[in-house]
């Protein structure tokens, strides 16, 4: 559904998977600034918004999830991986607890199919699971105190929806705007900066959504044979790209190494400061000091995983 914000003055819808929000409202590069350094807030009600309560919902879920949540307190936000049992990522999720039930926000179009699965596996299980995607939505706010109905999760704010169009006491800012200060933040975003073969090392989720010590989980071989005996086969990469170019790299094209592709372009977005920057997917054995060529555009790499990563060799991801 179309987020209410849409109707503003001057919002441009952002292409998909989030024509539903706003990509700027006039102003893109004000708008980022504001994020960034005042005070604005971002609509991103286009994410699925899925509710497990009932006792035994933390139990539930970390039989489930990458994360410990068995003991999680309440108004605590933390991040979690959904895996399929091969240990692929199916569904990033920032979570929270509010004493009564977990919320956890994901990508647009992807709480009812999460949504379903939980609910499959409840079996006895005391737990009741629902898609609030229709009366919840999600917002990133910066420079002001949120809300007291908002759940504060680690990337964003779950609202009711029907509030979106309230007094934020900030600057409206759109998706272009949060897309590029994430991206320079190093943090992947779920189906665009990953695809159906990602797992959690790849990615750089096993420092904020794996719990590497908890007991037995959904695709937790993979996980536990990458960390002890060996290496991911690619890695997340930072890409500074050619600011002479009048175009960014589009979602999927090709990372290329000496004339064959080494991998694929994730996000890419156009910073305040930086300038054209984007995230992709590479080859582990890449050498992390070589120009590679981005959808045509050069770009030199910064590290976020390491090509040492897994086997037992602590992770530096250099996040900003």
């Amino acid at each position: 559904m179309d987020s209410p914000l849409l109707s503003t003055h001057g919002a441009v819808p952002a292409d998909p998977p989030d024509a539903q929000v706003a990509a700027h409202y006039g102003e893109p590069s004000a708008e980022q600034r504001a994020l960034a350094t005042g005070a604005a807030v971002v609509d991103r009600g286009n994410r699925g918004v899925v509710r497990v309560a009932g006792a035994d919902r933390l139990r539930f879920l970390h039989s489930l999830m990458s994360q410990h949540l068995e003991r999680l307190a309440p108004y605590t936000p933390t991040e979690a991986l959904l895996l399929s049992p091969n240990g692929h990522v199916e569904h990033h999720l920032a979570l929270v607890d509010d004493g009564e039930a977990v919320w956890a926000h994901v990508e647009p179009g992807a709480a009812a199919g999460l949504a379903e699965f939980l609910d499959r596996m409840r079996f006895m299980m005391r737990v009741e699971v629902t898609d609030e995607t229709a009366s919840y939505a999600v917002v990133t706010l910066s420079g002001v105190e949120p809300p007291e109905d908002a759940l504060v999760t680690t990337d964003g704010l779950i609202v009711p929806r029907e509030t979106l169009d309230r007094d934020w006491h900030a600057r409206l800012a759109g998706l272009w705007a949060y897309e590029a200060l994430r991206i320079a933040a190093h943090r992947p975003r779920f189906g665009l900066d990953t695809d159906h073969r990602t797992i959690p090392h790849e990615a750089g989720w096993i420092d904020v959504a794996v719990h590497l010590d908890k007991g037995c989980y959904r695709g937790q071989e993979t996980v536990a044979r990458v960390q002890n005996l060996g290496r991911p086969p690619r890695r997340l990469v930072f890409l500074h790209l050619d600011g002479s170019v009048d175009h960014l790299p589009a979602h999927g094209d090709p990372i290329e190494s000496g004339g064959r592709t080494v991998g694929f372009v994730g996000s890419a977005a156009r910073h305040y400061e930086l300038g054209p920057i984007a995230l992709g997917m590479v080859k582990r054995n890449v050498p992390v000091d070589e120009t590679l060529l981005a959808g045509g555009v050069a770009a030199t790499q910064e590290v976020i995983v390491s090509p040492d990563t897994g086997s037992t060799v602590k992770i530096d991801l250099r996040r900003r």
